[in-house]
């Protein structure tokens, strides 16, 4: 489906008719069974849409439960719950092994382990070492919907790749709901935005406008009904009609002989999304919206394909089916395959590859000619642009992804080479036209959707359209059913099986769904005439005139060959033909016919039983002898020949008058009917013993199904390997950082600040824990102790400092217990002075935590450098040109606005004589005059005109106006000379 359509489910232009009107959030879960769980998938840029949709979660009970499962960097320990607290008052868990879920609660994901639901349990698994691709987000959702179904629900957030698409599916299959964010507003909208091309996405929203829309969907009664209880009656059953009729109009497939309980089940899906409680409503919905026409369509052929999808299975492939094809395959004809049910070609190219391989293997060259098809034009559409994401290689290896694929923009394209092989159309398994003269046939998981009817005549379709020998590849929870005559299985695990019989050469029964019967016509040769062979001729006159009558017959007592006369031992019954032996043989030789061949199979050994009484098709008694032999050799192993020799019929004498009589006819009859009675015990025991024999046969197996069903269960939980790379160590970092941004943003800032603000006081700080180990120190304490950044750790007392106070930890140790401000001076080996002042380190709790020392210099030289700073502090923030001289009229420092107006710089300036800037230029007898006559005299002046020729500015008039500081203590005298351009 198209990505307007998708959207259009999220709000559609046409409100659906008789919509449930919602105010309120259901105070009881639907149904009573388990309550439903809502999965959401966030990665990079989720944090705040996580927050949104908590934040219009009601706050009233939901009996719902909600999982967050993120890309977590394996060592981060996430903080999620931290930050939803101030957007729901409902209790936040991390989840835990063997954690039961309950309602109204909110789990997020640990790191470094996969999340799965098992019976209502939260079980977690480390992922697999050898896994380059993590998927959590699938590895959920698959599970939740194995075991929720319909109760199932799954948000797929902000991030980038595409995890949770493959979990998506399995939900939307299961008759879950799925939503996902709406790209404009999601910061990494690539995991919404391949969720959204599916065209499996029930809703497009905001995520503001989620949490009401699960609230509409699980007050809807199809959740409360099981496929069990969903409404059969007849009013029922005609809407349906119109609207799989309705459907066929615009899609031009037909689903009448589809599992009705899956269609059934679908639709009440789409009545739950629209709010529309009656079947009749949503029919007159269908009607108006022909979009929701196409959603139902895509609902009823969802598609769930991947590159190599069950691994073991195209092992088997490559390993025992493909060699094969190839090894009887002659140079000069085409390697032909067939993939119903294709999707968006992942399938048909694995094949494609492994055949490639195959014959590289081998050094043979084969024309390759693979049909995919499917019933949904924009499966094939996409397919046929051969463009798959980045997220392939977890199913690809390397080697795999050099040799046939070529990387660009983002994603992967298929090489030509391979895409030409491949023919994709658009093709209906049950009306279309088969292929033939296939060699293999892969179409996995399309059975399970046809009914039982349907199912027995696709199967002699699949045998029909296979060479000799050609094999049939079908999904892990399909079968051949009762067409165990037409396939022989060569993988029972993994559903792979080989073509068994001859070539047929017509087809009766298309469409599909108007076959009666299936009947195939066998290949008839005309003879082709051939010289006489008189050995052959010979032959052929004493086997019919002298050898005695005889069948060749299979392990299923299916005729294959008659050999002489049999005509008095078999007749053809009525109604439709048959060839099986036991409805062909006498009623007479039945009995005795099925003791002998069930001890020659048994004991595998040739079997004689003489002179068994028959009645002949005249009604005459008849006998025989019957030898059954079991046929050995790879060739014909399982076949049975069977040889009747006939006898004269039984006669008896007795004794009267002093000479043999023979019996009257009714006698004769009597011993016919001892030996039939005979016959009869031998093959009831014959019965009871092969009855035996298969209910030990039935235990073994049922063991072996108990024992397979376990294996499954637990494949169950492990699910499928992950099938997409997510950039996995920079998907974690952008998740964590999105986590963590409202706390290390403040941290951050908040730190920048406090290490600026100590360094320009140029103050020695030293902060220690409550062990008085060193947390921290500034850099001016370095000055003091002799300290570098491995010492941080350290116990203080372990440190020396370069001052006359070597034991200032004692006074640290007392501050921390009297928790009073101590303050005193101490000096360092040059006389410096510092005022020390030691306080208790509080946290924003008001916790003690430490002590914090501070050292400030009270020295000459510092005070002057500070007073020197605060001068230049100042002066840059005059825009007008300023010099600051000191007695000898040297200058002390001059701002910005003096460099950048007269053209020079700090080297050039400071620390030189006034008159010997600019290689003279400022030597100007009236400057000269002000200075060394007005300052001290005056002290100060203003608005002194001075006019001069500058070698870089030129002509200027200037405005001077001075001030002499006179001398305090230390400082000498200075005079600040104030410079304005007023030259116009």
């Amino acid at each position: 489906m198209k990505k307007k359509a998708d959207q259009e489910k999220g709000s559609a232009s046409t409100p659906p008719p008789s919509r449930k009107k919602v105010d309120k959030p259901a105070n009881k879960p639907p149904g009573n069974k388990a309550f439903p769980v809502v999965g959401i998938g966030a990665s990079a840029g989720g944090l705040e849409p996580l927050e949104a949709f908590f934040a219009n979660v009601s706050s009233e009970k939901l009996e719902i439960a909600f999982v967050i499962i993120q890309h977590l960097s394996p060592k981060h320990k996430s903080i999620i719950g931290q930050i939803l607290k101030k957007d729901t008052d409902m209790p936040i868990k991390e989840v835990q092994d063997g954690m039961k879920l309950e309602p109204n609660t909110v789990y997020f994901n640990p790191p470094d382990q996969e999340v799965g639901i098992y019976h209502g349990t939260f079980h977690l698994t480390a992922p697999l070492e050898a896994r380059h691709v993590r998927m959590p987000i699938d590895y959920f959702f698959r599970s939740l919907a194995q075991d929720l179904e319909d109760r199932a629900i799954c948000i797929i957030l902000s991030g980038t790749g595409s995890d949770g698409t493959l979990g998506l599916r399995a939900i939307k299959g299961a008759g879950g709901i799925t939503m996902a964010q709406a790209e404009v507003q999601a910061k990494y909208p690539f995991m919404p935005r391949s969720a959204i091309d599916t065209g499996l996405v029930d809703f497009i929203l905001a995520v503001e406008k989620m949490p009401q829309a699960i609230i509409n969907y699980l007050q809807h009664p199809y959740l409360e009904t099981r496929e069990k209880e969903l409404p059969a009656d007849k009013r029922y059953q005609n809407f349906l009609q119109k609207i799989l009729m309705l459907v066929r109009a615009n899609t031009k497939h037909d689903f009448s002989h589809y599992k009705q309980t899956t269609i059934r089940r679908r639709i009440s899906r789409r009545l739950a999304v629209h709010e529309i409680e009656d079947i009749d409503n949503y029919f007159r919905y269908l009607q108006q919206n022909p979009g929701e026409i196409q959603a139902l369509f895509k609902d009823l052929v969802i598609c769930v394909t991947s590159f190599f999808r069950d691994t073991e299975a195209f092992k088997v492939l490559e390993t025992k089916v493909i060699p094969d094809i190839l090894g009887h395959k002659p140079d000069d004809q085409p390697i032909r395959v067939w993939v119903p049910g294709c999707g968006s070609g992942e399938e048909a190219l694995s094949l494609a590859i492994l055949f490639n391989e195959g014959m590289e293997q081998i050094g043979k060259r084969h024309v390759m000619q693979i049909f995919a098809t499917d019933i949904d034009p924009d499966a094939i559409g996409k397919a046929r642009q051969g463009e798959y994401p980045e997220s392939i290689v977890a199913d690809i290896t390397p080697e795999r992804q050099k040799r046939f694929f070529v990387k660009q923009d983002g994603f992967y394209r298929i090489k030509q080479d391979i895409r030409d092989s491949i023919v994709y159309a658009e093709q209906n398994l049950i009306s279309d036209p088969p292929f033939s003269r296939l060699d293999l046939i892969s179409c996995r998981n399309v059975l399970i959707y046809l009914d039982t009817e349907l199912q027995k005549q696709i199967l002699p379709l699949f045998h029909f359209t296979l060479n000799p020998n050609g094999y049939l590849f079908l999904g892990s929870s399909e079968s051949i059913g009762g067409a165990a005559d037409l396939f022989s299985s060569v993988d029972t695990k993994w559903k792979i099986y080989q073509r068994k019989g001859q070539l047929h050469q017509h087809w009766e029964g298309y469409p599909a769904t108007k076959m009666s019967a299936a009947k195939i016509k066998p290949l008839h040769q005309e003879g082709v005439p051939r010289e006489v062979n008189i050995h052959n001729m010979m032959e052929r006159i004493v086997l019919e005139e002298y050898a005695p009558p005889a069948i060749l017959i299979d392990q299923r007592y299916d005729v294959l060959y008659l050999q002489g006369n049999t005509g008095k031992f078999l007749s053809m019954p009525r109604g439709e033909p048959s060839y099986n032996l036991f409805n062909l043989v006498h009623e007479d030789l039945r009995p005795k016919l099925l003791s002998v061949l069930h001890q020659a199979a048994s004991e595998k050994k040739t079997i004689r039983s003489e002179s068994i009484p028959y009645r002949q098709p005249e009604g005459k008694a008849g006998c025989l002898n019957l030898t059954v032999r079991p046929l050995v050799g790879p060739a014909t192993a399982n076949l049975f020949l069977m040889v009747f020799e006939e006898q004269p019929p039984p006669v008896t004498t007795k004794k009267g008058k002093g000479k043999a009589q023979v019996e009257p006819e009714e006698e004769s009859r009597v011993a016919i009917l001892e030996h039939e009675l005979q016959a009869t015990k031998e093959y009831l025991q014959a019965t009871v013993e092969e009855l035996e024999a298969s209910n030990e046969e039935l235990k073994s197996t049922n063991e072996e199904l108990q024992s397979t069903n376990e294996e499954l269960q637990s494949t169950n939980e492990e699910l499928e390997t992950a099938k997409e790379e997510l950039q996995s160590t920079n998907e974690e970092l952008v998740t964590v950082n999105s986590e963590l941004n409202n706390k290390i943003d403040e941290l951050i800032e908040v730190n920048d600040d406090i290490n600026n603000l100590l360094a320009s006081t140029e103050i020695g700080t030293l902060f220690l824990d409550r062990d008085l180990r060193i947390k921290r120190f500034t850099p001016a304490a370095t000055n003091l102790f002799n300290l570098i950044s491995q010492d941080i750790g350290r116990s203080v007392k372990d440190i020396t400092a370069n001052m006359e106070y070597q034991d200032f930890w004692h006074d640290a140790e007392e501050v921390l217990h009297s928790l009073q401000v101590k303050e005193l001076e101490v000096k360092n080996p040059a006389g410096e002075v510092y005022a020390v002042r030691i306080l208790p380190y509080r946290t924003r709790e008001n916790v003690i935590d430490g002590v914090v020392i501070t050292f400030i210099s009270i020295s000459a030289p510092y005070l002057l450098s500070m007073a020197r700073n605060y001068a230049k502090s100042i002066g840059d923030t005059v825009r007008e040109p300023l010099l600051i001289l000191n007695d000898d009229l040297k200058v002390i420092l001059a701002n910005q606005a003096f460099y950048k107006k007269f053209q020079t710089n700090n080297k050039d300036t400071e620390n030189r004589p006034v008159y010997d800037l600019g290689d003279g230029q400022w030597n100007i007898p009236q400057l000269k005059e002000l200075l060394e006559k007005i300052i001290p005299e005056n002290v100060s002046f203003q608005d002194f005109e001075m006019e001069h020729d500058f070698p870089k500015i030129g002509h200027k008039t200037m405005i001077l106006n001075a001030h002499r500081i006179p001398a305090a203590g230390e400082h000498p005298h200075m005079i600040l000379l104030a410079i304005e351009d007023v030259t116009k």
